[in-house]
């Protein structure tokens, strides 16, 4: 038996290293250190903890479902942890990198996390160019929602709502895209909440490059992670060889290829190249594939 299993459990809601903020299951938010010299604590973490005087103490953190990170060649960055969905906000203005999209998708998927698309600004003349280049996603079964979250915040609400009630959702994308303006609609309070913990844990000047939970009512029935952008999406924690089955459009014809360790670069009887050139597949996800395969596993 867990010798930590009597004490009371708690979610992390900040961290900076070691230090973090736990919310109690009274609905108390406190100020936390991690005993020992174990693993950093992750956004969305449940944790066990006791009382110490004005603060707390986490004496254990919880086995996790799942949780979101990138990888390059120097370091892990991980995003939250427990993670029932995450939404990918990008817009027409400024221009998404497909790449990075596709990154994150493949991550999600290599975890085991539902991941959807948020189309912010569809009242821009941009936006019909990126519905255009997010044809393919909506094709290979992934869920776009399309939102103008300023000059139709009502709407966008409405649409918003139902997919994040009673659900722990991580908020990506890049800057400009507006995760702001969704989390300040869907949370009032957030910015009074983000000075007040960066000041605890003495981040005050990174704020803007913290992960942040979001209780979205006060039944605290579902939750919101922002997180900070990013410019690169490593993903060296992915097998070379299992990449094709983390993008859905190439999974769905896999089994197709003469031979069984086939990593569809430039094989005979590859079935997803076949699939390329009947048009099954679209030329710029194949593209994509290519560019992390060839990161993965350079030729």
């Amino acid at each position: 038996m867990n010798r930590h299993a009597a004490l009371p459990l708690a979610r992390v809601v900040a961290a900076h290293g070691r230090h973090a903020f736990i919310d109690t299951e009274q609905g108390r938010r406190i100020q936390c250190h991690l005993r020992g010299r174990k693993a950093d604590l992750v956004v969305g973490d449940r944790v066990r903890w006791q009382a110490s005087g004005d603060e707390g103490v986490i004496e254990a953190v919880e086995p996790r479902s799942n949780l979101l990170f990138r990888q390059d060649d120097w370091r892990t960055k991980s995003f939250a942890a427990n993670l029932d969905q995450i939404v990918l906000l990008v817009a027409g203005e400024p221009v998404f990198s497909e790449s990075q999209l596709t990154r994150a998708l493949v991550a999600a998927d290599s975890a085991g996390i539902p991941a959807l698309i948020g189309l912010n600004k569809i009242d821009k003349p941009s936006a019909a160019a990126a519905r255009e280049r997010l044809r393919p996603y909506r094709e290979m079964g992934v869920q776009v929602l399309e939102v103008a979250l300023k000059a139709g915040a009502a709407a966008a609400l409405a649409l918003l709502h139902p997919l994040l009630q009673n659900k722990v959702t991580l908020l990506l994308g890049p800057s400009g895209t507006g995760k702001s303006t969704l989390i300040n609609l869907l949370v009032p309070q957030a910015q009074a909440q983000v000075g007040e913990i960066s000041q605890a844990l003495n981040s005050g000047r990174h704020t803007t490059t913290s992960t942040r939970w979001y209780w979205l009512d006060a039944a605290r029935s579902g939750a919101l992670i922002d997180s900070p952008g990013f410019q690169e999406f490593g993903l060296r924690h992915i097998d070379a060889a299992q990449l094709a089955a983390l993008m859905p459009d190439l999974r769905a014809r896999l089994g197709h290829c003469r031979f069984y360790n086939c990593l569809h670069r430039h094989e005979p009887g590859c079935g997803v190249i076949a699939a390329v050139e009947r048009g099954e597949i679209a030329a710029q996800r194949y593209r994509l594939y290519s560019e992390i395969l060839d990161e993965l596993s350079p030729r």
